[in-house]
């Protein structure tokens, strides 16, 4: 909390996800409070991969807002990340604080519009979503 700069009272429950490269994982009290966090990077680097998840009102942009931050690896804030939402997937969905199945927003404090699709299907956790090709093209090396 103090890396993120969260006051702990917006903080509902606090989870390890790990599905390939660990998360350390706080869902808040909701989406506001999610756009709001001003992590401190230098805090974060010596901390690790952080993500946060809080809802968004009934008739929201989409049923959860997801900011991820792994500045130890070179990443103040990734846009989307399948790691960190297939963990959260697994522990929201497992301890029933989400649905079997929900719509989780990531990148819009980046200006981005990432809308990942989670799905619990026979236990297993699914994510996906929709691409848009920015680039093509080749290099000659």
């Amino acid at each position: 909390m103090a890396a993120l700069r969260i006051d702990p009272e917006r903080v509902v429950a606090a989870a390890w996800t790990d599905n390939g490269p660990g998360w350390a994982a706080l869902l808040l009290t909701g989406a506001d409070d999610v756009l709001a966090v001003e992590p401190d990077p230098a805090a974060l680097v010596a901390f690790g991969n952080a993500g946060v998840i809080g809802p968004h009102p009934a008739g929201g942009p989409a049923d959860f807002e997801v900011r991820a931050f792994a500045v130890s690896m070179g990443i103040h804030e990734d846009p989307v990340t399948g790691s960190l939402n297939a963990g959260l997937g697994q522990w929201l969905i497992g301890a029933g604080l989400a649905p079997a199945s929900y719509v989780a927003a990531q990148g819009t404090r980046l200006g981005r519009r990432g809308r990942l699709f989670v799905d619990s299907i026979d236990g297993q956790v699914w994510v996906g979503g929709q691409t848009v090709i920015g680039v093509t093209g080749s290099v000659s090396l």
